[in-house]
């Protein structure tokens, strides 16, 4: 019994990143930048609160639930204000008012551009982070906001 050889796309498996995109591909990479990129400048538009948090209510938005019924912050209060400062490069407020938000403030600023670019050009422009990178930095921004969020809770931040 003989066997034939794969087709291309099974016999070149690491060739599949650098094939031109379907046009779904492009429309959700570059969506995907372009409301990153929107974020950024609403954030930007928007005066941070000098209280650290409350920022998000200058867009109609309703304050923090947790915060109107209980007295306390939730681990997202002050992401956008930390969004906003981190644009203005006020560095220390931004993680005074959410560290995490920051460090997300820091990852649509990359990611934003990036992913457009890449949606429109139909390839991704650099070298594509792992799997492992991607969990990494997810935990760490993760751990960072339920980190601050309990010294808060425990320290009365």
């Amino acid at each position: 019994m003989s066997y034939s050889s794969p087709p291309a796309q099974v016999a070149a498996p690491c060739g599949f990143i650098h094939a031109p995109w379907r046009w779904l591909d492009r429309l959700v990479a570059a969506g995907a930048g372009g409301l990153l990129l929107m974020l950024l400048a609403v954030a930007f538009w928007l005066p941070p609160s000098p209280l650290g948090f409350g920022t998000h209510q200058q867009l109609g938005l309703p304050a923090c639930t947790l915060l109107d019924w209980y007295g306390i912050r939730c681990p997202s209060c002050g992401m956008t204000t930390a969004w906003s400062c981190l644009l203005r490069g006020q560095i220390v407020p931004a993680l005074r008012a959410n560290a995490g938000g920051a460090m997300l403030a820091v990852t649509a600023l990359v990611g934003g551009p990036w992913l457009l670019a890449s949606g429109i050009r139909g390839r991704w422009i650099g070298k594509l982070p792992s799997d492992t990178w991607v969990i990494a930095a997810t935990l760490v921004i993760l751990v960072t906001t339920l980190t601050q969020w309990t010294l808060r809770l425990s320290l009365g931040w």
